[in-house]
């Protein structure tokens, strides 16, 4: 940092989400080293905002404690050299120097300056929704990726101190326990993401030969039966993780338990919750929907499906999905946009041969479930096929008689096979809403709006999607 130019310190505060200060900056002329050597009253005099005040001195502070600590460091590294000069030498002297470099970070690592936006939901100690999770997590990885000086490839143990400042500092993001192994995965999955442009450069597929990597090895191709060892072989030797044969078992009894007509529920969410990692990675992956289910059956039962869910976001899916309907149903019956459409002429002529006040509000939340895609101009056969053959491939609801209380049908269809039969709308609906986010399927254009409106509830959005 020292030898950066006013430039460079201006590109700098931009990435720290201090871009008002760049033109007094520019102004003052303040370089790297001007930087360094700012004190409390010159920072104040240069910047008028307390806030970005703060954040400044707090930047620079944790800039000069690495600084002396890789200073102290270099001094361990030449001691050493002077002790044991047969010992520290060479490559040797390289390799002691990375490893001290690496521990130096690990015991001191401090997380980075989120956004203002997500510093405010933290502040409030409320959980962060899918989208603002994804910022956190890109925000982790740049970091990390900066304490590795560009490499790409953290080990298990840089990963698991970063998750565990993210908790420590944050405990409300541990919910029900999960919360490690869920920011952990996400941060994996991020590395990979970012890994995946520079897959195919020819000294990369070198190192992943060299570390066991099978080249020229598929993926997606029998993805069922090579998952597990490529899991295997892929992820660190740590405590946290179960090792293959371990996992061989566990699915192998969650088939077996499928088959069984009576149960053992506590079980079958104790084995889930071991097997997670496995099933995200193949579903991270693009496996094949029919590898996933034939390797994890019991994601086609509705609650196990709403649990996945759960352990993903920290949503408990259907309790949300029974709100909606119930505070939106009366309106979105009320909407012009619905009033001659089939499904409300339906239940018009159905709502005469009942007076049961439960038998009415059942049919009026299920006439509000299947008119929501008309009220936001949506493509209603990629939400609900009513008393018709499904035909899309994207998660869709298969509904029949939905008004008549002895014979109605919901059914949830993902690439025009059934996954499950439920029993209500609500329970339709929520299954819908959490195929998308548990199978990881992109959400169509045609259906966007709907689906949005559903999620931004669901998420808790700050201004969530309104009516139109």
């Amino acid at each position: 940092m020292e030898s950066w130019s006013v430039e460079q310190v201006c590109n700098w505060l931009k990435l720290r989400n201090l871009g008002e200060l760049v033109p007094k900056f520019r102004e003052e002329e303040i370089s790297g080293a001007a930087l360094l050597a700012l004190n409390d009253r010159m920072v104040q005099q240069l910047v008028k905002k307390i806030g970005h005040q703060a954040v400044l001195m707090d930047l620079i502070k944790k800039y000069q404690q690495q600084k002396s600590g890789l200073e102290s460091l270099t001094y361990c590294c030449e001691t050493a050299s002077q002790k044991f000069p047969e010992v520290i030498s060479g490559k040797n002297l390289k390799s002691f120097f990375v490893r001290q470099r690496m521990l130096q970070w690990t015991s001191s690592y401090v997380l980075p300056d989120f956004p203002y936006d997500v510093k405010c939901i933290l502040a409030e100690k409320k959980c962060p929704d899918h989208s603002m999770r994804i910022r956190m997590i890109e925000f982790l990885q740049a970091d990390m990726t900066k304490y590795l000086e560009g490499s790409l490839y953290p080990n298990s143990q840089q990963y698991n101190l970063v998750v565990n400042a993210l908790l420590q500092a944050y405990p409300f993001l541990d919910e029900d326990g999960n919360g490690f192994l869920l920011w952990k995965r996400a941060l994996k999955d991020r590395f990979k993401y970012v890994r995946r442009p520079i897959e195919d450069d020819e000294q990369v597929l070198r190192n992943k030969c060299k570390f066991g990597h099978r080249r020229g090895q598929s993926t997606k191709s029998s993805f069922a039966e090579n998952t597990l060892d490529d899991v295997q072989g892929q992820v660190e030797e740590d405590p946290a993780h179960v090792k293959g044969s371990a996992m061989d078992l566990h699915i192998k009894w969650l088939n077996q338990e499928y088959m069984k007509t009576q149960r053992n529920w506590e079980e079958v969410e104790n084995r889930m919750n071991v097997t997670i990692e496995i099933r995200r990675k193949m579903i991270s992956d693009k496996a094949p929907l029919k590898d996933v289910l034939r390797l994890f059956p019991f994601l086609r039962c509705p609650y196990q499906l709403f649990r996945e869910f759960q352990l993903l976001t920290h949503m408990d899916i259907h309790k949300k999905t029974v709100e909606i309907l119930e505070i939106y149903s009366e309106n979105i019956l009320s909407l012009y946009v619905v009033r001659n459409n089939p499904i409300n002429v339906m239940l018009q002529e159905n709502l005469k041969q009942h007076t049961e006040e439960d038998v009415l509000k059942y049919m009026k939340m299920t006439a509000a479930c299947l008119l929501l895609p008309e009220v936001f101009g949506d493509d209603s056969s990629l939400f609900a096929a009513v008393n018709e053959e499904v035909k899309a491939v994207t998660p869709v609801l298969e509904v029949k008689n939905p008004f008549n209380v002895n014979s109605c049908e919901f059914a949830l269809y993902i690439e025009r096979e059934e996954l499950a039969q439920l029993d209500d709308c609500t329970m339709a609906l929520a299954a819908l809403v959490a195929a998308f986010h548990v199978f990881d399927i992109p959400c169509p254009k045609r259906i966007h709006r709907t689906l949005n409106f559903l999620e931004s509830l669901v998420f808790e959005v700050r201004n969530p999607a309104s009516l139109p």
